[in-house]
């Protein structure tokens, strides 16, 4: 008698879950006017009775809602973006650790939030006389400062970015940013109250950037 036979991984199980995600995103990428069943089918690809099927474990996850023929968004979605930030903050610790007191000053982890950079990680040195306090949450146009700026520096261009009082005054800064994560523009800087040596710095910080980018892969 033969051994026992590997039993081949279904695909449907992998086809449900594309086009649920599919869909998901279809809903999500609605301006105002939420879809109808009739127009989700037709971007996704699939029938009306499909788009059915496959609302229904989103309903019960409170990932979506239904109006009448109409889908929306559910708020279980903010449930999930809520956990986000915690998971990307303790990812990325480690690194700004190191860099901060490699560099002795202060580091963070910027986040672009639609026009706005915000800071969601913020790590000290803990053998300086004095650096700068930076507070969590903290946030200022992706336009100002060398941390804005980063979070959409092209590739090809610039491996990093100075400023000089901006949008702080007296506050020196270096950013470079968190590439090759999905649906993320983010930052790592470092920001002092002295200049910043943009030569040897600079390439520290996008060391600790590609450091942050890989725990996120």
């Amino acid at each position: 008698m033969g051994g026992q036979r590997e039993v081949p991984q279904p695909k449907e199980s992998s086809l449900t879950l594309e086009r649920g995600l599919s869909l998901l995103q279809a809903i999500a990428d609605a301006d105002s006017e939420a879809p109808t069943i009739s127009e989700l089918a037709a971007g996704v690809g699939v029938s009306r009775a499909a788009v059915y099927r496959l609302l229904g474990p989103l309903q019960r996850r409170g990932l979506v809602r239904r109006e009448g023929s109409k889908v929306r968004l559910g708020l279980g979605v903010l449930w999930l973006a809520g956990q986000v930030l915690p998971q990307l903050r303790a990812a990325a610790l480690p690194a700004l650790r190191a860099l901060a007191e490699r560099v002795g000053a202060t580091v963070h982890l910027t986040v672009a939030d639609g026009a706005e950079a915000q800071a969601i990680a913020v790590v000290e040195p803990s053998w300086t006389s004095y650096h700068v306090s930076y507070r969590v949450g903290s946030r200022h146009p992706v336009q100002r400062g060398a941390a804005g700026r980063a979070v959409d520096l092209p590739p090809g261009g610039p491996r990093w970015l100075s400023s000089t009082g901006d949008p702080q005054p007296g506050a020196c800064a270096i950013a470079a940013p968190v590439r090759g994560v999905p649906g993320l523009r983010a930052s790592v800087g470092v920001v002092a109250l002295q200049p910043l040596k943009s030569d040897e710095i600079g390439p520290l910080v996008v060391e600790a950037a590609e450091a942050v980018a890989k725990t996120l892969r």
